[in-house]
């Protein structure tokens, strides 16, 4: 760290450029923590408080971050239609590993991702049955009924999950649906241990899913993938056969997405 305060574009012995670095850690502590002041940054950061505010001052102008009120800074409209085509890119280039879980399972298998404290549904593949399940891409849901939200939450860091806990909506909507933050936490810390989530009719009476979290760029989680059908043919024994197959794609989507490195 430059403990003068200095705001550096030196390159990273791995060619990475330290002042984009740093910048970038901002914008992901105010899309993770929300409206933050400047001393905020600066601790959430471990930054020199003058890099900070140099650095926002920067973001300012170029509207990726904005002032409330308060003089807190918050993310901008100008991260907006980067984020619009960031999930349309994403969505692209997943939707023919969705096409081939879905051929090759006999269920839908869906993408999605935080919007937010929702979960927000950006692809799918439906099943090619007569009886399916059909989610409408850019449907918005609460995480908490959710194996795709379950399985993001698994993956958080301690301090943002709790966080996120803390004030998150746990509405009921089946006899199944967990609302209360004990049993919520006790779910996410199943599907850490077994690497996948489930949403065994919390969401909607007759419907489970089965989720794992993808990593984006090498970093935490940036969307899950699923698969959901009836209950009837979601058994526990389809599921032991379709998380494998779930985290190949995985593999696969990381693996391409770090360049096949």
């Amino acid at each position: 760290m430059n403990d003068s305060g200095a705001s550096s574009s030196k390159p990273h012995g791995d060619g990475r450029v330290q002042s984009l670095d740093r910048a970038f850690d901002l914008l992901e502590i105010l899309a993770r923590d929300g409206a933050q002041s400047v001393h905020g940054l600066h601790e959430a950061s471990g930054l020199p408080a003058a890099t900070v505010h140099r650095l926002l001052t920067t973001m300012h102008v170029r509207g990726y971050v904005s002032k409330d009120a308060a003089r807190r800074y918050l993310l901008g409209p100008s991260l907006v239609p980067l984020a619009e085509g960031a999930t349309q890119s994403v969505a692209g280039s997943v939707r023919v590993h969705l096409r081939r879980l879905a051929d090759e399972l006999g269920e839908s298998a869906n993408l999605a991702m935080f919007d937010g404290e929702m979960i927000v549904y950006i692809a799918q593949a439906q099943s090619t049955r007569s009886m399916r399940m059909f989610t409408e891409v850019g449907r918005r849901v609460l995480p908490h009924a959710t194996a795709v939200g379950k399985a993001l939450f698994a993956r958080m860091p301690p301090a943002a999950l709790e966080g996120v806990l803390s004030r998150l909506a746990l509405p009921r909507y089946t006899d199944k649906t967990i609302t209360t933050v004990e049993g919520l936490r006790e779910s996410i810390e199943r599907a850490a241990r077994d690497g996948y989530a489930i949403d065994d009719g919390e969401q909607e009476v007759g419907v489970r899913c089965v989720a794992v979290a993808v990593a984006s760029g090498g970093q935490q989680p940036g969307f899950a993938i699923s698969l959901s059908g009836p209950t009837e043919r979601m058994t526990d024994e389809f599921i032991e056969r379709a998380v494998p197959q779930l985290h190949r794609v995985r593999e696969e989507i990381e693996g391409a997405d770090d360049g096949g490195a």
